[in-house]
C-alpha cells in the first residue's frame, strides 16, 4: 500500500486533429507520484476518450479511469495471480469457459463471506476443507 500519492490530471482537445483515431474527443494526461517508505516513483500515463468535454469533465473521467483500475484490481488480478489463470493449459472445447465460471464463482463466494484478501482466503479454505464444505452447504458443521 502506498504511504502517500499525488495526481495531476489534464485534458485537451487540441491534439485531436493530429491523431488518426476515429471518434477521439479528448486526450488525457495523468501524472502520478507515489511514495512507499523511502522510495518515490513518478509516472505519466496518457489515454484517449470518445467522450466529449460537454459530457464529462476531468473529475468525471478520472473517476471512470480509477473505476476501470478498481475492476482490474478486484477481478483480473486475483484470477491472474491467485489462480494463475494465464498459465492454465486448458484451451479446447468448453474447458476454459467452465474453469473461468468456477473461478468467478469462487471469487464471488469468497467476497460474499467478507474476505477480501483472496490469497489468504484460498489458503484458509485449502487447509480447512471441512469448513469450506460447510459454508457451501455440502456438509453439516
Amino acid at each position: 500500500m502506498a504511504d502517500a500519492s499525488a495526481e495531476a490530471y489534464k485534458l485537451s482537445t487540441r491534439l485531436i486533429s493530429h491523431l488518426n483515431w476515429p471518434g477521439v474527443a479528448q486526450v488525457c494526461r495523468l501524472e502520478r507520484t507515489t511514495q512507499r517508505g523511502d522510495r518515490k516513483t513518478a509516472e505519466v500515463v496518457y489515454a484517449i476518450t470518445s467522450v466529449p468535454r460537454n459530457q464529462a469533465h476531468a473529475a468525471q473521467l478520472l473517476a471512470w479511469w480509477r473505476g476501470h483500475w478498481g475492476i482490474e484490481n478486484r477481478v483480473h488480478w486475483p484470477r491472474d495471480v491467485a489462480w494463475r489463470e494465464d498459465q492454465c493449459r486448458v484451451r479446447k472445447g468448453h474447458g476454459p469457459h467452465v474453469l473461468s465460471a468456477i473461478r468467478n464463482a469462487a471469487l464471488n463466494f469468497t467476497r460474499s463471506l467478507g474476505q477480501n484478501q483472496i490469497t489468504a482466503a484460498l489458503r484458509e479454505n485449502a487447509l480447512r476443507v471441512d469448513r469450506l464444505l460447510a459454508r457451501l452447504g455440502i456438509l453439516k458443521q
